[in-house]
């Protein structure tokens, strides 16, 4: 990973934890004060969408894994579910 978004909530110790233990960039993605109501972010929108993906896996969205190995397996293969999905979905013929 070369750029990690986070949330405005993510400020402080973390991303300066992030950059000294991990060399990571990270770009803090942050509401304006003048902003009423719901406002769309820009990048948000895919992380919003990648939990959506995950939660559609039962076991990850109820929190019943105890260790992190089994957690992240989980996660690849709730990613493999969905990267099969579109690329056995049928393309639309062009000509």
């Amino acid at each position: 990973m070369e750029l990690v978004w986070a949330d405005g909530g993510y400020t402080g110790s973390l991303i300066e934890h992030c950059l000294t233990a991990f060399a990571l960039v990270i770009a803090v993605v942050k509401r304006s004060d003048n902003m009423r109501g719901f406002v769309v972010l820009p990048k948000r929108w895919i992380v919003e969408r990648f939990f959506a993906h995950l939660m559609r896996t039962r076991r990850l969205a109820r929190g019943f894994e105890r260790r992190t190995s089994s957690a992240e397996a989980m996660i690849y293969w709730s990613m493999t579910l969905l990267v099969t999905r579109r690329l056995a979905r049928p393309r639309p013929s062009r000509g």
